[in-house]
C-alpha cells in the first residue's frame, strides 16, 4: 500500500523565540555520529541470546582492537547517581567494558600537541549499549551512573596495577581545568 506524501510547511518563529537546531547524532541505522578523540576507540558489543540465556564477548586478540595484550582486569560497579571522575593516565592505555546499567562516559583530551587537545567526548554506555572503549594516555576520563540500580564496568589496562607506584593522577570533580561539569541528574543539556 503506498501512502500518499503529505504537503509540509515550515513555521516561522517569532524573532525572540529563536531555538537552535539539533545536530544529527546518529545515522539511519543507528551508528553514533562523533569526531573521537584522537585514540579512542570504540567497539559495539553483540550479545547472542539463546534458550539458555546470553553471552557477550568483553575481548578478543583477533579483533586487532589495540596493539596490547590483557595483563590485568577489575571489575568496577557504581553505585545510582556516583561519579568517579577525573583520573588519568600517563602510561597506560584503558580499555573499559560497559556490560549492565547506564553509565555516562566523559573523556577530555589533555594531551600537549594532540590533534584533539581540548577535546571533550560524551557516551551513554551500558546494558542497551554494550561497548568497549579504549582511552589513551593523556585522556582524563569520568563516569557516573545515570541510572537507578547499581552499574558496573570492567577495565583491562594496558598494564597491570603497581600498588607500589600507580600511573593514576587524578583532578578534582570540580576542576576549572577540564570544560566539563556533571550535571544533577535530570538536568538538561543543550547540545550545540
Amino acid at each position: 500500500v503506498k501512502v500518499p506524501a503529505q504537503k509540509v510547511t515550515t513555521v516561522k518563529l517569532t524573532p525572540k523565540a529563536q531555538p537552535l537546531k539539533d545536530k544529527q547524532t546518529a545515522t539511519k541505522d543507528g551508528a553514533m555520529i562523533t569526531e573521537l578523540i584522537d585514540g579512542v576507540k570504540i567497539r559495539e558489543a553483540r550479545t547472542v541470546i539463546d534458550y539458555r540465556g546470553e553471552l557477550t564477548e568483553m575481548w578478543n586478540d583477533d579483533w586487532a582492537f589495540d596493539d596490547g595484550g590483557v595483563p590485568y582486569v577489575y571489575h568496577v560497579c557504581c553505585a545510582p547517581g556516583s561519579v568517579r571522575a577525573w583520573v588519568v593516565h600517563l602510561k597506560q592505555v584503558d580499555r573499559l567494558y560497559y556490560p549492565s546499567g547506564r553509565i555516562q562516559v566523559v573523556l577530555y583530551d589533555a594531551r600537549d600537541g594532540s590533534p584533539t587537545q581540548g577535546k571533550i567526548n560524551e557516551f551513554y554506555f551500558g546494558q542497551a549499549r554494550r561497548a568497549l572503549l579504549r582511552i589513551p594516555p593523556g585522556v582524563y576520563h569520568g563516569v557516573r551512573n545515570v541510572g537507578t540500580d547499581d552499574a558496573w564496568f570492567v577495565n583491562m589496562p594496558s598494564t597491570p596495577y603497581r600498588h607500589d607506584d600507580p600511573d593514576k593522577y587524578r583532578l578534582p570533580l570540580d576542576t576549572p581545568d577540564i570544560p566539563f561539569h556533571f550535571k544533577a541528574l535530570g538536568e538538561a543539556r543543550l547540545h550545540v
